[in-house]
């Protein structure tokens, strides 16, 4: 890997250097975090610290998240330099920065990691964060492969870390489609308000726009261009194959690669299918096939694909549809259907018997208050990685443009070899998990 020669924390290189040679042993040493060295955990009043790793779009989110801001980091010196100014005019005042996230959890003031890189990063800054005692905070969707979410759930039980994925909607806020909470539909599904079941749920009816599940599309006739001097390219690529610099690689528009992401279906997929796996009561399962309607796909480029249909064990369907035909209904059951804007004429006075029908347990939806207590947050490292896995399978499918077997317990494709080399893919050296 190579180590810029200035820091964009203004640290001297040879500080930076003899900081550095100690953070290879974070893979075996725990560090405590500030809120436990300091004596136990903090009262209500104090705040929780956090650092934000990777100063994209998305950081900005991160940014007005609860927590005081300690350190970003970014291999891009442009994007980390706006991002801490961005900071200090929201009166964080001056925020170390660092381009090595390395050195950014080997701080023992910081309590909450942020990993708001793309994909084939999460991973392993995610497992370095525990490693190094912090609790993450941890973008969707949460794994770009299969291996790696298994991985991610193992450290974080081992080391008793508490995880969250930045999605929200299975807790809070109106369900694409549906414009109600997930808990509503999860009444349903639950009370069997349209039978005993299985049920399906149709996404396509909830897509919008650009933000369609089957867009977000790679080039595939990239040329090579010079990398800009403000951007450790190979930093950025990683764990990820060499490959010529192109601006399309990287920033906004990587979700086209699959060396990186998954299109749309990476990108926006966690949003869709986290409640749709929760509504349906699948938290701790996966589906057991999955059948495909796409165009052949690119090596490198995700292109537009149409549908994508993944069954459960029981006979529970998603549907991924990425034709909008808002005719169709968003869930079905043996007695009846649901609309968008959760419109139906198969349950008399709908409204009324959700009122009075319980909803599901309660969680926790302050990850603040998880980190405090020690509690699981309501989308963690378990929940969210199943579904993470829907959308894992999904992609294997049409990278290879055939329908896949699963085996939701042993969490392999059956019989397929090709399938089963897309669980733990290579990553290029020194990274790995």
């Amino acid at each position: 890997m190579n180590q810029s020669d200035s820091s964009a924390a203004g640290q001297p290189l040879t500080s930076r250097r003899t900081a550095l040679k100690g953070l290879a042993a974070m893979a075996t040493v725990q560090i405590l975090p500030s809120y436990i060295a300091l004596g136990g955990p903090k009262a209500p009043s104090n705040q929780l610290t956090k650092g934000i790793i990777g100063c994209g779009g998305i950081s900005r989110s991160h940014l007005g998240m609860p927590g005081k801001l300690l350190a970003l980091c970014d291999v891009d010196s442009k994007r980390l330099s706006a991002r801490q100014a961005e900071a200090k005019k929201r009166g964080d005042g001056d925020v170390e920065g660092y381009s090595d996230f390395r050195e950014l959890i080997a701080r023992k003031d910081i309590d909450i990691v942020h990993v708001a890189t793309p994909p084939h990063w999460h991973a392993i800054q995610a497992i370095a964060a525990v490693k190094a005692g912090k609790d993450v905070w941890c973008e969707k969707p949460m794994s770009r492969t299969i291996g790696e979410g298994q991985a991610m759930v193992k450290a974080v039980t081992e080391h008793e870390k508490i995880f969250r994925i930045n999605t929200w909607f299975r807790f809070q806020s109106r369900y694409y489609g549906l414009s109600r909470p997930a808990s509503e539909a999860w009444k349903v599904v639950h009370h069997k308000l349209l039978g005993d079941g299985p049920y399906t749920f149709n996404l396509g009816t909830a897509f919008v726009g650009n933000w369609k599940l089957g867009q977000w599309s790679g080039k595939t006739n990239l040329k090579e261009q010079e990398i800009p001097k403000h951007l450790d390219y190979n930093m950025w690529l990683g764990p990820a194959p060499m490959k010529p610099y192109n601006a399309h690689r990287v920033h906004g528009s990587f979700r086209g690669y699959w060396d990186y992401d998954g299109g749309g279906l990476g990108d926006m997929g966690q949003h869709y299918l986290d409640p749709c796996q929760f509504v349906l009561g699948k938290d701790n399962e996966s589906p057991v096939s999955v059948e495909v309607d796409t165009q052949k796909q690119h090596h490198d480029a995700v292109l537009p694909w149409r549908r994508i249909e993944l069954v459960y064990a029981d006979g529970t369907k998603i549907i991924l549809n990425a034709e909008n035909k808002p005719e169709e209904p968003i869930i079905t059951g043996p007695k009846g259907s649901i609309y968008r804007h959760f419109r139906t004429k198969d349950v008399p006075d709908l409204d009324k018997k959700l009122k009075e029908l319980p909803g599901p347990p309660p969680v926790i939806t302050d990850f603040h208050q998880a980190v405090r207590e020690r509690k699981k947050f309501a989308l963690n490292e378990q929940n969210g990685f199943r579904s993470s896995t829907i959308i894992n399978i999904a992609k294997a499918a049409l990278r290879l443009g055939k329908p896949l077997k699963f085996d939701s317990d042993k969490l392999q494709f059956i019989d397929d070899i090709e399938a089963n080399k897309l669980i733990n893919q290579p990553m290029r050296g020194p990274w790995k998990i």
